[in-house]
């Protein structure tokens, strides 16, 4: 029983996806507030382009 304690502290599996998941939210938060911050230039820039 000491044993499976001490090999369930040591394993760091699951540690580093919960690091692998905050770092995709933060790239999310970052990419949403890119979008809130320039979303209206880029579609002004978008609809200003003549595809004639």
């Amino acid at each position: 029983m000491k044993n499976l304690v001490k090999r369930l502290i040591k394993e760091e599996e699951g540690q580093g996806m919960a690091e692998y998941a905050l770092i995709l939210v933060a790239v999310a938060i970052v990419c949403l507030v890119g979008y809130k911050v320039l979303g209206g230039n880029i579609n002004n820039l978008v609809s200003g382009i003549d595809f004639n």
